[in-house]
């Protein structure tokens, strides 16, 4: 498996723990969730149990619905027949009779994946799970519960921050994350798909880092022949991937791609305030609910901009919608080469710009490794100043260090090495003379290229501190 060995680790700790464990493993739709669960636990799963997907045009009949499958699962897996449940506690007891009989001491791991798809409204599943895991199953001391879910903030609310008869009783979590740069690299190579670093990076842009969507290159293609296979051809793998992605996750999709759809429109993203007035939602709870659920399934980050005092933004950072929104929404007819025919046209070089300051955002570890600087505390954002006096500047990733330097970041993805003329090097002296006048003198500003081959050496080459270059970020 590519990655994810600290998870594996951890899993097979709990796995040999002698007590009885319930785990929570939760991270964005397509991650690797079962197949973390599948490849670790392979051959030691006692019963295992999916949620149906809500995603369907009639709804009423989901808790029938879902009921019947976890009977057949039961079935399935050795369960004697019996009449079927009418509700979750009596499917419960089951599983929970189930298990009793087929007790020989030894470790019994029960799966229960795409937990939040059970939990159909009125269907009084939660009351049923924690009757299950209080009244039983925290009492066995050779007992593991996994259960998986890509609605993160179902998860966070309804069992890892539960107050109720749930609380603290998760007791251990796994957030998975998308691969890293040094991951899909692995991942590719692992799969026999010959590409550069440099195209890599764009499939990041693109993908995200998505597992199950890298999955889909194919051996022997180039990256635009893939791209054009999965997003622009009739039967695109991807090309109804993000209806499909918001509709499994959120119960409010609509609303959610709208907000999103917003916060695509502006690189720095917008206030909580600007929000409500520009999609034209209420102030309130939904819209809280809205934008926790988005942070927590890593669509979006909040932060606070540097020298915008406490005023926090919401921020888009998720690649894959961002690809989508950009190249896909809003075309009516789709040329199926497009990627093939365009891959150097202004609109994808302008998009990979933007896209590659996002890559970087999400690579920050890899950066503060290559500065040196891992163990200090840092804080990332974008920066703009505008003024009526001065020509305004805006400035791409700050990283505000508390040994008191800041390293000025300008993110630069070119084809070859990076030139600083004699314009841009003004630019430069320019934008670091603004960012002096809004901090302390006691912080000094390193300015620093992020770019993809290096830097041509020249005698405006030196107003960079530091260079960082995409073997950097491939860094583990």
């Amino acid at each position: 498996m590519i990655g994810r060995k600290k998870e594996i680790d951890e899993l097979n700790n709990l796995y040999n723990s002698k007590k009885s464990e319930l785990v929570a493993i939760y991270g964005r739709r397509r991650i690797g969730k079962t197949y973390l669960v599948d490849e670790t636990f392979k051959g030691k799963i006692t019963f295992r149990h999916a949620g149906l997907s809500p995603v369907e045009e009639n709804k009423k009949g989901m808790l029938k619905a879902q009921l019947e499958h976890f009977y057949y699962s039961l079935m399935l897996q050795g369960m004697k027949k019996s009449k079927k449940p009418e509700n979750w506690l009596e499917a419960f007891y089951m599983l929970e009779k189930f298990l009793d009989e087929i007790d020989d001491g030894s470790r019994q791991l029960i799966f229960l994946d795409e937990l939040p798809w059970l939990d159909t409204p009125r269907s009084g599943f939660m009351t049923a799970f924690e009757g299950f895991w209080n009244t039983w199953g925290c009492h066995r001391d050779n007992l593991m519960v996994v259960v998986c879910g890509s609605a993160n903030s179902w998860i966070l609310d309804k069992l890892i921050n539960n107050h109720g008869g749930l609380y603290n009783r998760v007791t251990y979590e796994i957030k998975l994350a998308p691969f890293t740069l040094n991951e899909c690299e692995r991942f590719y190579q692992d799969k026999n798909v010959k590409l550069s670093r440099y195209d890599i990076v764009q499939s990041y842009m693109i993908l995200g880092g998505i597992p199950y969507y890298m999955g889909y290159f194919q051996s022997g293609k180039s990256l635009a022949q893939n791209i054009d296979n999965l997003f622009f051809s009739k039967q695109g793998k991807l090309k109804d991937e993000y209806d499909r992605l918001f509709a499994s996750i959120f119960s409010n999709p609509e609303l959610m791609k709208k907000i999103v759809g917003l916060l695509y429109t502006r690189n720095a993203g917008y206030t909580r305030s600007e929000i409500v007035e520009k999609i034209g939602v209420n102030d309130g709870g939904t819209l809280s609910q809205s934008l926790n659920a988005l942070i927590s399934s890593d669509f979006v980050i909040k932060y606070i901009p540097f020298g915008k005092g406490k005023k926090e933004h919401y921020k888009l950072v998720d690649p894959f919608c961002m690809f989508y929104l950009h190249f896909i929404e809003k075309q009516n007819k789709i040329d199926e080469n497009f990627w093939q025919h365009n891959v150097s046209s202004q609109n994808v070089v302008s998009w990979r710009g933007f896209a590659y300051e996002n890559v970087c955002f999400n690579h920050v570890s890899q950066i503060k490794k290559t500065l040196g600087i891992s163990g200090v505390v840092t804080t990332q954002s974008a920066w703009s100043k505008r003024s009526d006096d001065i020509e305004g500047t805006q400035i791409d990733l700050l990283i505000v260090r508390n040994d008191n330097v800041i390293n000025m970041c300008e993110i630069k993805y070119y084809g070859d090495e990076f030139v600083v003329s004699k314009e841009y090097y003004h630019k430069l002296l320019h934008r670091l003379e603004i960012l002096s006048e809004e901090i302390s003198p006691k912080i000094t500003i390193h300015n620093t290229l992020i770019t993809t081959f290096g830097l041509v050496y020249n005698e405006y080459s030196g107003v960079f501190s530091n260079i960082i270059t995409l073997e950097d970020l491939f860094a583990e």
